[in-house]
């Protein structure tokens, strides 16, 4: 037996998921006399409340109860940072379907009919929707953020091509499998326990006991795994848990309640849209020498985790390239749609997508093969950030050199040409995409993480954490990790159900920081726990605590072995304790907003992607034929894992960017809220050849197993798609290509007729 990591190795829960034995929230025993719950939403964007009256509607069949505002006991308060967000509204709505009131059921039916009997007089109000009336109507939820350095004016101005204009890029939908769902359960005492699909289980706490009126201490928070988060449920599982748990405290009954697919994707918040407004100016040799950015995002009703979105894609707005005199700009606007929150990249796809516009605009007006451009302009080992963070292990050149060698594309794009000058209507184009992605959150007191470790007697081993399972693959590498430093096997290991009664006060699993930060809180609790197991292994191996090795599931040295579980037993027959906590925070970031400068970065993760289109110009439909990614993730911990990670947020990238429309309109209501309407990439969507490698032998130095992160950063490899499809928009016709986002099929049927004309 050799350690598990840095080698393939299974999900931990792959037999539970093609079973169907996995347990989720909606899947765990009901109590019994447990009620559900269901929200009662506004039907305008925005409204003040004249009436409320439910009387009618209590005494409807299996009604137990139905709250209004007045009836929370605790604060109707809530939000993930700043605190400005109803529960249930009580004199003005802000978006269509904010919830007035909650109904309280024996079943889902009983509580539906009791809503539609609750009688609501709400006189509208003029909406704002979308950025563009946000900004005539000044309508903000954050100060202006900027970011710059040199004389960008100057260094515009004596440009040889100035490159300006706009960029819009859409809202998208988490379309996670399992939606919001939350199961509350009282306790003796005024307790609670609260069974949540949730990425952030101490915000859930948290917020619970506010709504409530008690202490954190009377909650306690659970997340058995979830069915996908994407982001959708950092900041958005708190309110459902919230009213769930209204319903407990007041009828003493457990509780459930699930929103339904419409009602989630009405009800919650998407990726935020953002409008890009540049000017830009390169040197005749292509290299770029200032830009001028301005992004606006859209946030909704209210702030939610709107400001560090915008920090990000501020951050993110050169990528991967070298910027010398440069003035970035960024604020959120709000609107009357519900508020937008965390999704894959977090703000980082809508500021890279900006610069790759603009490279992709500078390219076409220079006639030269983008890829040339991008890596012209490409950082190197010590470059400072537009915010001053030194960029150090850069390895996007040695992966771009890599990739475009294995990925054949100065053959494969002369080839695309030759054949797109035959000028039939079969057109095919290839983009190249490099990424740069800054790990952490970049707020400093969230790098941190906890965990919690018990061996038994019997050898076997408990693992918590405070880090949530949402299928991809955290527990997995948290078994490997533990199995790595006691030497078993990982089948003598369980990972627990996250819980606040086990790890405190944790960060959200997000910002693809769940192993770094984890891994790194559960690899010290081991190393803890294995000394204390030292001195016995020595004393029963009769050699010095220095000279004992573990490996195979023994203790060893000299030829002579104790099992691992005789040793467990013995150290507990020498009362030495068998748990240990383990604790990690991120040391050195630190960000000075008033300044634009700091490092909010521990590194950097790099990638880059190749992708082949082809389209049918007389229709505009198209598909992706294929795709060359090269990835960096370190020393990957697990590398099954991390391939099916690059894969899944490439896929789920392109559909942003290509398939997945998300309309509201102009009263405010969500008019893609199913699958009918809302289209997601499906299996028919992957190209058929799809090549994913990881760069190999490249551990970074200070992160758990020399790994790196990867939920997040290859979402942005799918920009090459954008490139490629632009390429081959453009050998329709002479003129400049106006490619919309999402690039739906009739999105790139108007910019083909658009470079005909």
């Amino acid at each position: 037996m050799t350690s598990p990591l840095h080698r393939d190795g299974p999900h931990d829960s792959a037999v539970q998921h093609v079973t169907g034995a996995a347990q989720y929230v909606d899947d765990l025993p009901e109590p019994m006399g447990m009620l559900h719950a269901w929200v009662v939403g506004a039907t305008c964007a925005h409204g003040r409340v004249l009436r409320k009256a439910a009387t009618i509607a209590r005494k409807l069949p299996g009604i137990h109860a139905i709250l209004f505002a007045e009836d929370v006991p605790g604060s109707n308060i809530i939000g993930a940072i700043v605190h400005d967000e109803p529960l249930l509204a009580q004199d003005t709505v802000h978006f269509s379907g904010q919830p007035i009131a909650v109904v309280f059921a024996e079943s889902r039916d009983q509580a539906r009919k009791a809503a539609d009997a609750i009688l609501l007089t709400v006189e509208v109000l003029p909406t704002i929707i979308g950025i563009r009336d946000a900004i005539q109507a000044g309508s903000f939820l954050t100060e202006a953020h900027t970011i710059a350095r040199g004389d960008v004016e100057q260094a515009v101005a004596n440009a040889h091509l100035v490159i300006e204009g706009e960029i819009s890029t859409g809202a998208q939908d988490h379309f996670y499998l399992e939606g919001q769902v939350s199961m509350v359960v009282p306790e003796e005492a005024g307790t609670y326990v609260v069974w949540s699909s949730t990425q952030h289980p101490s915000e859930v706490q948290r917020e619970v006991a506010s709504v409530l009126g008690c202490s954190s201490s009377q909650v306690v928070c659970k997340v058995p795994r979830m069915g996908g988060g994407f982001g959708g449920k950092e900041s958005q599982a708190s309110p459902y848990a919230a009213l769930a748990a209204l319903g407990a405290q007041k009828t003493g009954r457990a509780v459930k309640l699930r929103l339904e697919r419409g009602q989630d994707m009405r009800l919650t918040g998407k990726r935020h849209p953002f409008l890009g407004k540049y000017k830009a100016g390169f040197a005749a040799d292509g290299l770029i020498v200032g830009a001028q950015v301005q992004i606006y995002a859209d946030g909704g009703w209210t702030t939610d985790l709107s400001g560090p979105i915008l920090d990000r894609a501020m951050f993110h707005l050169h990528n991967c390239y070298r910027i010398p005199h440069l003035h970035f700009e960024g604020r959120v606007c709000r609107t009357n749609i519900a508020s937008n929150t965390a999704f894959r990249g977090f703000g980082g796809p809508q500021g890279v997508a900006v610069i790759e516009e603009i490279f992709n605009r500078a390219a076409e007006e220079m006639n030269v093969d983008p890829a040339q451009l991008r890596q012209r302009n490409l950082v190197a080992e010590g470059d400072l950030a537009p915010y001053g963070q030194a960029q150090r292990n850069v390895r996007i050149r040695a992966i771009t050199e890599q990739l475009m060698a294995s990925s054949d594309y100065a053959a494969r794009r002369a080839a695309i040409d030759a054949h797109n000058q035959q000028a039939g209507p079969i057109r095919r184009g290839i983009g190249y995409q490099p990424v740069q992605f800054g790990i952490s959150f970049t707020a400093a007191l969230l790098n941190q993480a906890g965990a919690l470790v018990l061996v038994y007697t019997d050898g076997s081993i408990q693992l918590n954490h405070g880090g949530t399972e949402m299928g991809q693959g955290l527990h997995t590498k948290m078994r490997a990790i533990a199995a790595d430093v006691f030497g078993v096997s990982t089948d003598i290991i369980r990972v627990m159900t996250t819980a606040t009664d086990k790890v405190p006060n944790t960060s959200a699993t997000a910002a693809s920081s769940g192993t770094d930060l984890n891994g790194q809180a559960v690899r010290q609790a081991c190393v803890t726990l294995r000394d204390r197991m030292l001195p016995v292994a020595a004393q029963l191996l009769d050699c010095e605590a220095s000279n004992v090795q573990f490996s195979d599931g023994y203790a060893s040295f000299g030829g002579k072995t104790v099992a691992f579980s005789q040793l467990a037993q013995s150290c507990w027959a020498a009362q030495i304790s068998l748990s240990a906590t383990g604790y990690y925070a991120t040391p050195g970031i630190h960000y000075d907003a008033s300044k634009g400068r700091g490092e909010p970065f521990f590194y950097f993760a790099y990638g880059a992607s190749v992708t082949e289109v082809e389209l049918d110009q007389r229709t505009g439909q198209f598909g992706v034929r294929r795709v060359d990614i090269l990835h960096d993730c370190g020393a990957s911990l697990i590398p099954a894992i991390d391939r099916g990670q690059v894969e899944g947020g490439f896929v789920q990238g392109l559909g942003w960017l290509t398939v997945e429309e998300m309309i509201i309109d102009e009263p405010g209501q969500v008019r893609t809220a199913g699958p009918s309407t809302y289209k997601i990439p499906t299996a028919g969507d992957l190209p058929p050849k799809f090549n994913v490698a990881l760069l190999p032998d490249m551990p970074q130095p200070g992160v758990i197993g020399g790994s790196k992160a990867v939920g997040e950063p290859p979402f942005l490899l799918a920009i090459s798609a954008v490139t490629a499809l632009r390429h081959a928009i453009g050998s329709c016709g002479a003129g400049p290509v106006h490619l919309a986002s999402p690039a739906t099929h009739e999105a790139v049927l108007r910019a083909i007729d658009g470079v005909q004309r």
